[in-house]
């Protein structure tokens, strides 16, 4: 049964969009998506979708988009645009409407906009197909939306392509391409999941300030409960295709009543006490002076590329037993860094060194098992894990490269699944696996061959806050059982506030700031390490 904690919850601006008793389902199992889903959004109002992964809430925005997988469909319910039925309306009126009077932003930008295409052609095709606009008025448009989300060269941009811009920037053209019709409904589907604590403001903030101008009502879907509490009006949380509690956003949070409301919250990370245990701390990876340059563009044909510094002139050492986190904005030098201290990423100049030995000069054997006794877990592990191999072949892989024979190593392969909670999982392959079983698969990869140093890049970014406070806890538990040294990277600050010792803080390749975990969060000294704690408390 629905908890709502607000009697006046449909109350408020005349609903733009309202559903009712939306129920969705998968054709060939019968198996409930979405049951009898309730709700309105009002002009200028947000309202946040909270829940899990598989709860339902991409369902109900693909639903109101007419964006339904093949295999899906509507059993019953009602989408009503303003006094329009979205589930009576004709594929034709339905393109009518996607873009011009519902528009959506997507989870990943780079994966809706088109690689191949210029900027300036993409955010044009909208108005050239729902307006009667020529091409200096489409050009003018476009320029004046993009000075509106703050990109700071419009021209240039619009002769750009996707891949030239950073994730943050490329989410503010998305943004601006679906504002520049100006929608009375816009869908923003997990908007800022792979955007640092700084960007995810400003996007949110500009995103507030473009619908707030032209009246359009949002629908924000997230997972964020930061988010949700400082920019969305009211809330609806789902489980298992159900709205379980509904009412004011704030209310909701800050007095949840229903029990999967309350277990939300309570995942939120927390500050622990660190246990390193009972070992002698020694240096595992050092890197001093480390420089890493990428090529950057020509200037002219007969001009040589001016390089981007990525990381310039880094000291860093990670200790036995110690999480060293890395914190920063995108394009800091955060993964730069991580790469190049596993000899992922050629380093200009620097010195790594690996208990005390040199390993910039490497080469051969030698840098093989160098990298062996280092691993490295990756952000998307849906993308990391071979899709045509089974999860104990994946977690076996690393032992392909020892002496064990084949029982040793099925031993061993059974001992760490056990260890991160896949023990029965071993013959699935990783499509059939949630995204936080995917994790566990990456680090029970990462850990089989009991490295000394672990990179862990962004490595809950992606995952529901019940799902990383599974992860971050398991993490933490494999580090004091087998004592390796982690380098951390991350944009979560809370997740980085739970599991780190020490935290680095690193601006345009540079560390501003080092210290151990309570004085970074409690007394910051450099302004731009207050800045990032200011925007993680305003989200």
């Amino acid at each position: 049964m629905m908890t709502t904690t607000s009697s006046t919850m449909m109350a408020g601006p005349t609903p733009i969009l309202r559903v009712r008793n939306l129920s969705v389902s998968a054709i060939a199992s019968g198996a409930k998506l979405t049951d009898a889903v309730s709700f309105d959004v009002g002009a200028g109002e947000f309202l946040a979708v909270v829940g899990e992964s598989g709860s339902g809430k991409t369902m109900v925005a693909r639903s109101v988009l007419g964006l339904l997988a093949a295999g899906v469909q509507v059993d019953a319910g009602e989408i009503l645009l303003g006094d329009e039925s979205l589930l009576k309306a004709t594929p034709k009126r339905m393109r009518e409407l996607r873009g011009g009077t519902v528009g959506m932003v997507f989870q990943e930008p780079m994966v809706s906009l088109n690689p191949a295409i210029r900027i300036g052609e993409q955010m044009a095709e909208g108005l050239r197909l729902h307006t009667q606009l020529g091409k200096p008025e489409v050009e003018a448009a476009c320029v004046a939306m993009l000075k509106r989300v703050q990109i700071a060269n419009p021209l240039q941009c619009m002769r750009s392509f996707p891949h030239e811009f950073s994730g943050g920037m490329r989410q503010r053209i998305m943004l601006a391409s679906v504002m520049l019709l100006k929608p009375k409904l816009l869908i923003a589907d997990e908007p800022t999941t792979a955007l640092d604590t700084l960007t995810q403001l400003e996007v949110l903030d500009i995103m507030v300030s473009l619908a707030r101008t032209d009246g359009t009502a949002v629908l924000l879907i997230t997972h964020n409960l930061g988010l949700v509490s400082r920019y969305a009006d009211k809330a609806i949380v789902m489980q298992s295709g159900k709205v379980v509690e509904a009412g004011e956003a704030k209310t909701l949070l800050r007095s949840p009543r229903h029990p999967y409301t309350k277990q939300l919250v309570d995942a939120l990370p927390k500050r622990g006490n660190k246990v390193v245990g009972d070992v002698d701390l020694q240096p595992i990876l050092q890197v001093k002076n480390l420089v890493v340059n990428y090529p950057g563009r020509r200037a002219g044909w007969f001009t040589k590329p001016v390089s981007n510094r990525a990381v310039d002139g880094v000291d860093l050492t990670v200790n036995q037993a110690e999480t060293v986190a890395v914190v920063g904005g995108s394009g800091c030098g955060k993964t730069s860094l991580g790469r190049a201290m596993l000899r992922l990423n050629s380093a200009a100049s620097g010195e790594i060194l690996f208990r005390g030995q040199p390993m910039q000069d490497l080469n051969g054997n030698a840098l093989h098992d160098f990298r062996m006794a280092c691993q490295l877990v990756f952000q998307d592990p849906y993308s990391s894990l071979n899709p045509r191999m089974r999860v104990a072949d994946i977690v076996a892989e690393p032992l392909n490269h020892t002496a064990m024979g084949h029982d040793d190593k099925m031993q061993l392969v059974a001992q760490v699944m056990e260890e991160v909670g896949l023990n029965k999982l071993g013959q699935r392959f990783g499509h059939e696996l949630s995204g936080g079983q995917r994790q566990r698969v990456a680090i029970a990869r990462a850990i089989v061959r009991r490295p000394a140093f672990v990179v862990a890049d962004e490595p809950v970014s992606a995952l529901d806050m019940t799902i990383q406070a599974q992860i971050l806890a398991l993490f933490a538990e494999l580090q004091r059982a087998h004592q390796f040294a982690c380098l951390f990277i991350s944009h979560d600050l809370a997740a980085v506030e739970q599991i780190a010792d020490r935290v680095i803080v690193m601006q345009s390749g540079k560390i501003v700031e080092e210290g151990s975990r309570d004085d970074i969060f409690d007394r910051p000294q450099h302004a731009y390490t207050r800045a990032l704690l200011a925007a993680r408390m305003a989200t």
